[in-house]
């Protein structure tokens, strides 16, 4: 799987700097962690996000936005957005400040 370098750079772009962030190949893409939790990353399918079982609901209604599939199973609380939903601004950031949320009430790995 290539990686999305457009993606990658909204995302960090977003993020900004903050402690216990950071980065590294994962998955067939770039990953962003934070305190060694994955949070979110960039792939050419699309942007994942960790928002958390029973954290999704709102995000799920949201067009261009799907539970992530490994292996043909889902993953509860794992996100796939798509280009159109990465690409409203607005949206893009609620999902990330909701990844956010969920992984700094994460103990540090």
């Amino acid at each position: 799987m290539a990686r999305d370098a457009g993606l990658e750079e909204l995302l960090r772009e977003e993020l900004g700097e903050r402690p216990g962030l950071s980065e590294k190949a994962m998955f067939g893409g770039w990953a962003f962690l934070l305190n060694g939790h994955l949070m979110c990353g960039a792939r050419v399918d699309g942007m994942l996000i960790r928002l958390g079982k029973g954290n999704d609901a709102w995000a799920l209604k949201q067009h261009d936005v799907k539970t992530m599939l490994m292996g043909g199973r889902e993953m509860k609380g794992w996100l796939r957005a798509g280009p159109e939903a990465y690409g409203n601004d607005m949206l893009r950031k609620r999902l990330l400040l909701a990844a956010l949320d969920f992984v700094e009430g994460l103990p540090p790995k």
